[in-house]
């Protein structure tokens, strides 16, 4: 079985002590494949790091997160352009609007997010698309920016099933993690009637752990335990879950 964790954070400090454990596991689970969303320049040496040391597995993505939104984001932009025209990214992200933590700096939030979708179409890159508490403020400026060259991943995908209708008419996927496997989540039952071919498959790693190891540390190994309830969910046998969205996601992100 072959998947592909379109989303997860394995540069970050929580996996200081146990990184190169924690992705021979992944690749021994047959996760080969991992992507690795930016979230801003404090947190790009360690993920330009990890990329350059697993060449083959760890695929990196260059963006500005929104919670690291802040006063000085014109100097992340400018980073974010510098590394595009410079380097090779299999996607613009992790990008988009935050309203859960803090919504102080919401404006500049919906500026950095339409910038950065139009760096996308410039590059011809897809993006990985944050959305806490953030649908209806999202959906507007994708729809105004979107194109043939624009397309992409709604990360972390929890919705409703009227949502699922507007992400899927935009030409976008979405991206399926541990809330899954979750008992009271009601994502299974928006999940169950969604077409396999808008389905990708993530971690969020070191966050949204699936059950059963849930309350503790998310890794892209664990992947294989959402595979496994995307198939229950879907009535497809695990092979077909993983091939599917393998497929879907080499497609999108050119892998």
């Amino acid at each position: 079985m072959k998947l592909i964790d379109t989303h997860t954070h394995l540069y970050l400090d929580n996996f200081s002590d146990d990184r190169e454990k924690v992705i021979e596991s992944a690749i021994s689970s047959g996760v080969k494949t991992m992507l690795l969303p930016a979230i801003d320049m404090s947190t790009f040496d360690a993920m330009n790091e990890l990329a350059l040391s697993y060449p083959g597995n760890c695929l990196p993505m260059i963006g500005l997160h929104p919670t690291s939104v802040s006063g000085d984001y014109e100097k992340e932009l400018e980073f974010v352009e510098k590394e595009l025209k410079e380097n090779k990214y299999v996607a613009v992200g992790e990008i988009g609007i935050d309203l859960y933590w803090d919504s102080t700096y919401y404006d500049q939030q919906k500026d950095a997010f339409r910038r950065q979708l139009k760096m996308a179409k410039e590059y011809k890159l897809p993006v990985a698309i944050h959305t806490r508490d953030s649908f209806n403020e999202i959906y507007p400026i994708v729809k105004e920016e979107s194109n043939y060259d624009l397309k992409g991943v709604f990360h972390c995908f929890t919705g409703t099933r009227e949502e699922a209708d507007i992400i899927i008419d935009l030409g976008f996927s979405m991206g399926i993690g541990g809330i899954l496997t979750f008992k009271n989540s009601g994502l299974s039952e928006v999940v169950s009637q969604l077409p396999m071919e808008n389905l990708l498959l993530e971690t969020d790693s070191p966050f949204l752990t699936p059950v059963p190891f849930r309350g503790k540390r998310n890794q892209s190994s664990y992947l294989t335990y959402v595979v496994t309830r995307l198939a229950e969910v879907l009535k497809i046998n695990v092979s077909d879950a993983a091939e599917a969205t393998t497929r879907n996601a080499q497609e999108l992100f050119n892998i």
